[in-house]
């Protein structure tokens, strides 16, 4: 399939490079060349052997990468019947995946890949009444609840990537969330599971009497009566339960205390909850029946403020004491990483003091707001901050009768409020996943789970740990069932590092054992843990995972080397590491651009953790990243597909200098449609708009350019030469045929409308009319700068935008000399000319500023040009200090208004009106979408602001022939949530958006731009 319909690419239909894939794999000692085109003929589905897709699913949100034998998309359970008994005859390893956000590296192996989300994610069925739905593995949490959410349900477990976690990953996790105190994990949601069996047979588990079990279990049957036998045997062990942590929170080994509990007390054999937590080591489920629980009322929250991290501890148990629904903590290493940031550090300034240790968030639900308060009054009410414990500890570490000790407190109630309490908690995260330095805050230890009671003992023996082994840690997440995130910064790029983190590891299983606790309380085993659950459950247990692992896949074929290994075959958690002492990386050139990180260039295409953030949908996560993948979604056309592939290419991982290809810049960066959204959405922020610049110059420098690439760049000369000509160059393109020949000539898709250009430019316009608002007269002076758009093609919104800040009593001049602001060449990768266009356009708007003018544009992709990419261009230059000048005072036209509340001076009369409003991507990506919002309500109108991603247009992408398809399925999902809005049209400061809004089926024109709206209203 080709990079139009957004698959792979070429490679991945290429039979030529799937079999030399396939000669990779070595089913014992023969190799299989015709892996490849039997799959094809067994399944429906998509096989693909690519070296690209490989190296794609090498990795998940682990520190691990193991390169797998290939990637198949099934379509239905028969295709994952087929594939399983072809792979199941010949000894080749399956792992089923979904959305590969796993953290202990349960979705990597060499194994066939079975990916589900892509066509695997229907919902089958919903019960309202009986509260039960049923489902296909690869549907995300976040769908599924959206489905459920009209009827008042939803499915309980809720972890916090669910709108992008996918039901197959939470029943082989197990997965719990912030709110397990009130819910559990999935096992006591599931059901039922179709499934295929190691051996290909289908089959359906659901909870059958206990007094049945002997008429199903045959240690000499098909593999199914094994299996019930095996169960049996489990049943029968009188050891086990003593073995396990009494804990609300163990996802460590197999589930066998809840096979043994639900044997007891309800009389019945669930093997569905047995396969909860089993990471598709046991059989791969196709479709799984769960039950729902209503969602709630209404919430409150309570905040509470501690001058230490133990305090908060101590403070855990009390509290559960009052029935919360979660209980989370945040110390002070993540509060003070939050203060930094220009996303979150006005928020935690605001609500948390300067040297506060820890903040502890304590949810309630409630049937109503008065129940709400009233449960968070009974909270603070036992809060005596400064006291010591009314009863001191007793022998097992439970304390009675302690009051509640934080030093300060704060409640929310309305949806607002709540919303600020949560965000603050998943402030620091991102920090620590922003580190771009070798040593990192990586994931191994970082969900160990202790009673509650125990957790202040545990939080400082932990401490002593790390500072033991030289190193240090945040602790947060969720504190009410004794679950703690806590990642340790370790190179394990060096043998030292990987040493260490191995020791602390192994340091960190025996405090969890002293405590009663578990390894992992949340994120599975996998490479991670799985050779700790020997330690932490005994000899026989470990034993009884190693039968019950053979009964239900004989040949481990099953995702080998999770939850439990084989004697010869110990997994170790320091093998198959992403970053190891053996890794080398090798960009191939010098940066063009300033990289403002520990490592630069490198740093950032190592920056990617792989939690698969990008992999959102619109319609559950807003945000703006990542546009391909919501069209198509093809974990190629996601940041982590492109990130991965990135890194690989230049850490030798691909052949020498593949990064420089024909094939990886078109089928890995050619798509990037450099909208931004990652740079801000992502929690690591990664930023491949720019690498995808850093590449694509490179590229040109050693193959050359294209002619409508170099059109493309230079469209500001173009569209002077068009304005010039017109009106005979806007005829030139109506002439029948004209577009077809276009099409052929310069690649511009023939569907496409096409600028049309004025002979009277906007610069020309006002040069005519002059000012209206004399300079001594007024209290600011604005250069506003005529982009290649408004100057040649839409004037009127330059016009709009002069009316408007006369209106507020600003000084308006026009440079007619900078209608180019280098966006068009640095998207296209000709970061030369973007430089010299930035160096001429500072070096005349620097002596301005310096002297009180404000910089201000009508179009957000050239605004943020000058905030932000020309200190990428200039940085290291000696332009620099000059570039940062103009930076700090540069503004889109509405954020200026906004920013310095300049349309309060105005009087308004606003036509009465109900506007939809798109934010540009750029805008969203430098959190400055707001700022139009406000200024049209002040102005007068109701706003419905579109949570929407890019348009889809992406300046030149969208005209391009090859990828008006990508283009037009990315539009369609603003155009249905335009249709879905209350607005009675649709605004938008961007000339891309605006090109593509007006292209949608059923508009009328092109949009205006808001401050076309505002200027509407103007009293005058």
């Amino acid at each position: 399939m080709s990079s139009e319909s957004g698959a792979s690419g070429p490679s991945s239909d290429d039979p030529s490079t799937d079999e030399r894939a396939a000669y990779d794999y070595q089913g014992g000692d023969v190799a299989r060349p015709g892996l490849v085109a039997d799959l094809r003929s067994l399944i429906d589905g998509e096989v693909r052997f690519d070296e690209y897709s490989r190296e794609q699913y090498a990795t998940d949100a682990s520190i691990y990468a193991v390169t797998p034998v290939g990637v198949v998309f099934p379509t239905s359970t028969a295709d994952v019947a087929a594939i399983v008994e072809y792979c199941a005859d010949r000894g080749i390893p399956v792992l089923p995946r979904g959305a590969g956000t796993s953290l202990a590296g349960q979705t990597v192996n060499r194994a066939v890949v079975l990916d589900f989300s892509k066509h695997m994610d229907a919902i089958r069925e919903i019960d309202a009444d009986g509260r039960r739905a049923r489902a296909q593995p690869g549907i995300t949490l976040g769908h599924l609840n959206a489905a459920l959410a009209d009827n008042g349900l939803k499915f309980a477990p809720d972890p916090a990537w669910g709108d992008k976690s996918v039901l197959g990953g939470a029943i082989g996790n197990n997965s719990t969330g912030a709110h397990s105190l009130q819910y559990g994990k999935t096992d006591a949601y599931v059901e039922a599971c179709e499934v295929v069996l190691a051996d290909g047979t289908v089959t359906t588990f659901e909870p059958v009497p206990i007094d049945e079990l002997n008429e199903l279990a045959d240690p000499e049957g098909d593999l199914e009566a094994r299996i019930y036998a095996a169960v049996r045997d489990v049943l029968d062990d009188e050891t086990i339960a003593d073995a396990y942590p009494d804990l609300k929170r163990n996802v460590s080994g197999y589930n066998l205390d809840w096979l043994i509990e639900r044997a007891r007390e309800d009389d019945v054999v669930d093997v569905p909850g047995l396969l909860a937590g089993s990471e598709g080591t046991l059989a791969v489920v196709t479709e799984a029946e769960i039950s729902l629980e209503p969602v709630p009322e209404t919430k409150a929250l309570a905040l509470l403020r501690y001058d230490d991290l133990l305090d908060a501890m101590e403070d855990v148990a009390p509290i559960l004491d009052h029935d919360p629904a979660a209980v989370e903590v945040l110390d002070d290493v993540l509060l003070d990483l939050s203060r930094d940031t220009a996303e979150f550090g006005t928020l935690v300034d605001e609500m948390v003091p300067l040297g506060t240790g820890a903040v502890l968030l304590v949810e309630f639900y409630a049937d109503d707001d008065a129940g709400g308060r009233e449960r968070v009054a009974d909270l603070l009410a036992d809060r005596a901050p400064g006291t010591e414990a009314l009863a001191a500890p007793t022998g097992d570490g439970v304390r009675t009768d302690a009051p509640i000790r934080a030093e300060s407190a704060d409640e929310a109630h309305d949806e607002a409020e709540r919303e600020q309490f949560w965000k603050l908690r998943k402030s620091g995260l991102p920090i620590l996943l922003g580190r771009t330095s070798d040593a990192k805050h990586v994931a191994f230890v970082e969900d160990t789970a202790v009673p509650p009671e125990n957790l202040p003992e545990f939080v400082a023996d932990f401490r002593a740990v790390l500072d033991e082994h030289d190193t240090y840690a945040s602790f947060y997440a969720h504190a009410g069932p004794g679950v703690l995130h806590i990642r340790p910064l370790v190179d394990t790029k060096t043998e030292a590092g990987v040493a260490q983190m191995e020791a602390i590891a192994d340091d960190v299983t025996d405090l969890v054992v002293e405590y009663g606790g578990s390894v992992s309380g949340e994120h599975g085993d996998g490479r991670a843990r799985t050779q700790w659950n020997r330690k932490l459950y005994g000899d026989a247990v470990w034993e009884t995972f190693r039968d019950l692992k053979t009964a239900f896949d004989p040949d481990w074929l099953l995702n080998p080397g999770q939850v439990v290994s084989r004697p010869d075959d110990q997994t170790d958690m320091t093998e198959h590491l992403r970053f190891d002492p053996d890794y080398e990386f090798d960009a191939g050139f010098e940066p063009e651009l300033q990289w403002d990180n520990e490592n630069g260039l490198q740093g950032m295409a190592e920056l990617c953790h792989g939690c698969g953030g990008c992999r959102g949908h619109q319609d559950t996560t807003g945000d703006v990243m990542c546009p391909t993948f919501r069209a198509a979604e093809e974990e190629s056309l996601s940041t982590r597909g492109r990130a991965n592939s990135l890194r690989r290419a230049m850490s030798g991982e691909l052949p020498e200098d593949e990064q420089f290809s024909e094939e990886f810049v078109t089928e890995v960066l050619d798509l990037c449609i450099g909208c931004k959204g990652c740079a801000h959405d992502c929690p690591s922020e990664v930023d491949m708009a720019k690498l995808k610049a850093e590449l694509t110059h490179e590229h040109h420098q050693r193959e050359g350019a294209s002619l409508r690439d170099r059109l493309f760049a230079n469209v500001d000369t173009l569209s002077a030469v068009g304005s010039a000509l017109a009106p005979l160059s806007n005829l030139a393109t109506k002439v029948p045929g004209a577009r077809t020949v276009i099409e052929k000539t310069a690649g511009i898709a023939r569907e496409r409308t096409l600028p049309t250009f004025r002979r009277r430019t906007f610069a020309k316009w006002f040069r005519t009319r002059g000012s209206r608002v004399p300079a001594d007269d007024a209290d600011r002076r604005v250069l506003l700068l005529p982009d290649t758009y408004t100057n040649y093609s839409r004037p009127e919104a330059g016009k709009a935008a002069v009316r408007v800040l006369e209106a507020a009593g600003v000084h308006v001049e026009v440079p007619a000399s900078l209608t180019d602001s280098g966006r068009a060449a640095f998207s296209k990768g000709f970061l030369d000319k973007a430089r010299e266009t930035a160096r001429t356009n500072v070096a005349e708007l620097a002596p301005r500023v310096a002297e009180g003018w404000d910089v201000v544009v009508v179009e957000p992709s050239d605004a943020v040009m000058y905030q932000s990419d020309y200190l990428d261009l200039l940085g290291d230059t000696d332009d620099a200090a000059a570039a940062e000048t103009v930076a700090e005072n540069a503004y889109g036209v509405l954020e200026y208004l906004d920013t310095h509340r300049l349309d309060e001076g105005i009087e308004f009369d606003a036509p009465d009106g109900h506007l939809t409003y798109h934010g540009h991507c750029h805008q969203k990506a430098t959190a400055k979408d707001h700022h139009a919002v406000g200024v049209l309500r002040r102005a007068g109108y109701r706003v419905d602001p579109l949570d929407s991603g890019c348009c889809g247009m992406a300046g030149s992408f969208g005209y391009e022939a090859e990828h008006y398809s990508m283009s037009r399925a990315i539009g369609d999902i603003l155009f249905e949530q335009v249709e879905d809005s209350d607005g009675e049209r649709v605004v938008a400061p961007g000339a891309s958006c605006r090109t593509q809004l007006g292209d949608r089926p059923d508009a009328d024109a092109e949009p205006p731009h808001p401050i076309e709206s505002v200027a509407d209203a103007l009293a005058e």
